[in-house]
């Protein structure tokens, strides 16, 4: 590549890094201002955070629906992880033709939407009685048919050799699945920790659902009610979401060297 082309390419990268990071520069900058600042479009920083944040904790349970989404996330992630990464390893260690249909019939499980279940999910949750339960928000979402994929697709570069090896040496499957595949794919257990924190983190719809008390309440469930009214301060808001994005921001780039890797499937040791 030419000097002229590196230079080009290096520009453009890094106006299309600039557009990247402008909405999380303009939600933080936004936070430290009014909302009449806000709504007017100011670019630098203010000196109304202490403020929005007093409002905010004013207005709602701050600490509590951090502790709630922190609690349901950490959760859900850690089963998800589990229950994805045992059925992933099983379908493609333990192959068969059979096991193919099946996992043909959980990858169509994909195609569902979630508001096409909602209603019947939501009618089994109350008659079991998991309603305001951590147990209700976790379960619709503790296996999912892109997870058992990823970790399948993980699999099949795991190298069956070791687990002769190790049937020889008289370990049992848990055993063999626990104790060299579980080290094994941490690109891949790290990726699939980031996107089902994520996802868990910024759910709404079903949380709103199932969660129908305030006590329940999670972060995106709070901001949401910060709209609420006939008039919203947006500094307040725009502090909220600060607050909302930065776990999430902060699990993606502890992770974000294996994430890449976990993606496309590589084994790391």
């Amino acid at each position: 590549m030419s000097k002229a082309k590196r230079v080009g390419s290096y520009i453009f990268l890094s106006i299309c890094s600039i557009f990247s990071a402008f909405p999380l520069y303009w939600m933080v900058v936004s936070a430290t201002n009014k909302s009449t600042d806000v709504i007017a479009g100011r670019l630098i920083p203010g000196n109304y955070l202490i403020q929005n944040w007093v409002a905010l904790l004013k207005a709602q349970k701050v600490g509590e629906a951090m502790w709630n989404s922190f609690k349901y996330s950490i959760l859900l992630t850690l089963l998800s992880l589990f229950i994805c990464s045992l059925a992933g390893y099983g379908f493609e260690i333990y192959h068969t033709k059979g096991k193919d249909m099946v996992m043909k019939v959980v990858l169509l499980a994909m195609m569902v939407p979630f508001a096409a279940t909602m209603i019947p999910l939501f009618q089994m949750f109350s008659k079991a009685g998991l309603l305001n339960t951590a147990l209700g928000f976790i379960l619709p979402s503790i296996s999912t048919p892109f997870l058992i994929m990823m970790f399948r697709q993980s699999a099949r570069s795991f190298p069956h050799e070791m687990i002769d090896a190790a049937r020889v040496d008289g370990l049992n499957e848990f055993q063999i699945f626990l104790q060299m595949f579980f080290p094994t794919m941490k690109s891949t257990y790290a990726a699939a920790m980031t996107i089902t924190f994520m996802n868990a983190w910024n759910a709404y719809l079903w949380p709103k659902i199932i969660m129908t008390n305030g006590k329940s309440l999670t972060m995106p469930m709070l901001i949401a009610n910060l709209k609420a009214g006939y008039v919203t301060d947006y500094g307040q808001m725009m502090l909220g979401v600060t607050l909302c994005c930065l776990p999430t921001i902060v699990i993606f780039f502890l992770l974000q060297k294996n994430f890449a890797n976990g993606i496309t499937g590589a084994v790391k040791g």
